[in-house]
């Protein structure tokens, strides 16, 4: 009789040998499972590249047949990404039919239905942005080239997605929003309307006419291109500053973009100046007047003039 070691020992082997054996045969069912579903798998593929195909084609049937008729582009895009994102949601769940057995749409809305709460939560964000996004496409406050203010950026519109917008800022830069912070905050649109109003403020001397430097001002404006023929540019009186009196010159350009707004700011300066200067209408600068008649200022010049003196005083003797 063995002895009871040796049978113990016999025993962990058997059983070793039992793990091993089933986790070879689970290993093959896998494999041969795998292989057997790699048709399927091939089949489930090209239904999802054929919907893939399909939403394509819808997107740019939509743009050919409401591209011309509708007017606001925005809801082309609506159009299109709402019925291409359903057209491929479509081709997922019946390539998941194909694919693994015994799934069906029925188990999935369950499973979804189980975990709402959770998934809600967790997509709460991402929800957010993304209706938000359906609102801008369809209420259009603003369209792609547009440029406009949120917050601390802006830039021009390069696209708007259904989760967030993209803009260019006026250095290069790229900045993602995200719809649900364009929807929710003020926002301005800079080239909403094809007129635009610049204004720049104006110092001229008390001594001077107003009624002549706004004439001069008048007449410098009229030479600048890009100000308005449409509106007329005005100069009002806006206050006594403290070395001059504020003037403030406001115009009109058609083109509201930021750089025709630079450039016209910069040829309004430039004419502002040269026909105020051929007017000898003087332009101060800052003023700053020093009253010495206060005593602690007339014994600090007393001290400094004694200081003076003592060293004119010292280099004599030398």
């Amino acid at each position: 009789m063995p002895t009871p070691d040796v049978s113990r020992l016999s025993n962990t082997v058997a059983d070793g040998m039992t793990i091993y054996q089933q986790v070879v045969y689970t290993t093959q069912d896998l494999a041969n499972g795998f292989i057997e579903r790699i048709p399927y798998f091939v089949a489930a593929l090209i239904v999802l590249g054929i919907f893939w195909l399909l939403s394509i084609f819808f997107k740019k049937a939509v743009h050919k047949i409401l591209g011309s008729r509708v007017r606001h582009q925005n809801l082309v895009k609506v159009f299109q990404r709402i019925g291409g994102a359903l057209i491929l949601f479509i081709g997922f769940m019946i390539a998941m039919v194909v694919a693994v057995p015994g799934f069906t749409p029925a188990k999935l809305i369950g499973a979804l239905g189980i975990g709402s709460v959770a998934i809600g939560f967790a997509f709460k964000d991402i929800f957010q942005n993304l209706l938000s996004g359906i609102l801008l496409l369809i209420s259009e406050p603003f369209r792609i080239g547009d440029q406009i203010v949120s917050g601390e950026y802006e830039g021009t519109v390069e696209d708007i997605k259904i989760r967030a917008t993209t803009i260019r800022t006026y250095d290069g830069r790229q900045v993602v929003i995200p719809n649900s912070d364009l929807y929710t905050s003020a926002l301005t649109v800079n080239t909403a309307y094809k007129q635009r109003r610049l204004q720049v403020a104006v110092g001229i001397g008390y001594e001077d006419d107003i009624e002549a430097a706004k004439a001069e001002i008048l007449r410098a404006l009229d030479k600048v291109d890009s100000v308005s023929k449409k509106a007329k540019p005005s100069v009002i009186a806006t206050g006594f500053g403290g070395s001059s009196m504020d003037l403030m010159v406001r115009w009109f350009i058609e083109d509201g973009t930021q750089a025709n707004k630079v450039a016209s700011i910069h040829q309004v300066i430039v004419e502002i100046k040269n026909a105020l200067d051929a007017a000898e209408i003087n332009i101060p600068f800052p003023i700053r007047t020093i009253d010495l008649s206060d005593p602690s200022v007339k014994s600090i010049v007393n001290k400094i003039n004694e200081q003076q003196v003592i060293d004119v005083n010292k280099a004599a003797t030398e």
